[in-house]
């Protein structure tokens, strides 16, 4: 165990900030369109649709976080002029938390760089998720296909002043030369989550090692990106008006990661028994692994990715497993 006093900290509230869009909405669709270049908005790993698209993960993800993070203050969930529909879903199984529950549109996120708008890289908007009005100085990031499967506490994601971060080290020059080595897709190098991370440590000046994280929930500090992103605005500027991922895109997360270690103020978790992952290959495997999963005594997180891949069998498979790890009863 941390041998930190959180006493101090014990009454300083943790926000959730989820990113959400609904990408098979036809004027979401038309906009990508719209603001594509040399076809770039049909690329998979740019922003063809299997980036935006939704199988009804947001509710879930909302779902767990009221069932296994109930200390959080609030929930913001971040659209781009959408609605997620889950209100009526909320209040069914959860009865009175929906009030915990706000929407935010880019437009807050991007008050006074309205030009960027409209924007459709994950990192771009990750970049900015510090400006929502209100947000705790404590606050934890996910996606919508992120879900927390057990109880946790606040010092599964926070302790003291110090973040939890659940990665592992990696060498910077190999992942660059593994990039380097990856043959391109599409007339193009493919545009890594990995690639992200070796970029943020390009920004925070780290030229060793980074810090490898996964799919899962990110603490996070908004005193660490204001703060930085004061002395280095043209840095925030640039990551946040990529309109579709790019090479030259940081992944905000670990840039904060990487800052906080600078000052060390965060701690280091292996990933490896706390955090699940699943993408839909098949009926047996979606078994193997749900069945692993409920074998796990220490994972704390899933990732439900791509579930739009999978054939309707393949999503009940795993959401009837979400409703029973959640002990959601449907009619």
């Amino acid at each position: 165990m941390d041998s930190i006093d959180t006493t101090k900290f014990a009454d300083e509230p943790i926000d959730a900030v989820v990113t959400w869009v609904d990408g098979s909405d036809p004027a979401h669709r038309a906009k990508r369109r719209q603001y594509g270049q040399t076809g770039e908005e049909a690329l998979d790993d740019v922003g063809g649709d299997i980036r935006f698209t939704s199988v009804g993960e947001i509710k879930y993800c909302i779902a767990s976080l009221l069932k296994f993070a109930p200390f959080l203050r609030r929930i913001y969930i971040v659209t781009d002029q959408q609605d997620p529909q889950i209100k009526d879903f909320i209040e069914k199984h959860f009865p009175g938390q929906y009030s915990k529950i706000e929407i935010i549109d880019h437009t807050v996120l991007y008050r006074g760089y309205e030009q960027y708008l409209p924007v459709f890289n994950s990192m771009a908007i990750e970049t900015v998720l510090w400006r929502i009005p209100g947000l705790s100085e404590r606050f934890i990031m996910l996606n919508d296909d992120f879900m927390v499967v057990t109880p946790t506490t606040p010092e599964d994601y926070f302790v003291g002043d110090k973040v939890v971060c659940y990665a592992k080290r990696f060498s910077v020059h190999l992942a660059r030369l593994l990039y380097n080595l990856k043959p391109e897709k599409d007339g193009h190098k493919i545009v890594t989550f990995k690639h992200g991370m070796v970029n943020a440590a390009d920004v925070a000046g780290v030229k060793w090692r980074f810090f490898r994280i996964g799919h899962n929930p990110q603490s996070m500090r908004v005193s660490v990106f204001r703060d930085f992103f004061a002395e280095h605005t043209e840095l925030m500027e640039a990551n946040m008006s990529q309109r579709f991922r790019c090479p030259e895109s940081f992944n905000p997360a670990e840039l904060c990661f990487l800052l906080c270690a600078k000052k060390r103020k965060l701690i280091l978790r292996s990933k490896r028994k706390n955090d699940l992952y699943l993408l839909p290959e098949g009926k047996e495997y979606i078994v193997n692994r749900l069945h692993k999963f409920d074998r796990s005594r220490t994972a704390k997180f899933c990732c439900m990715n791509s579930l739009d891949y999978g054939d309707p069998e393949e999503q009940k498979m795993v959401f009837d497993w979400l409703d029973k790890r959640l002990g959601i009863k449907n009619d």
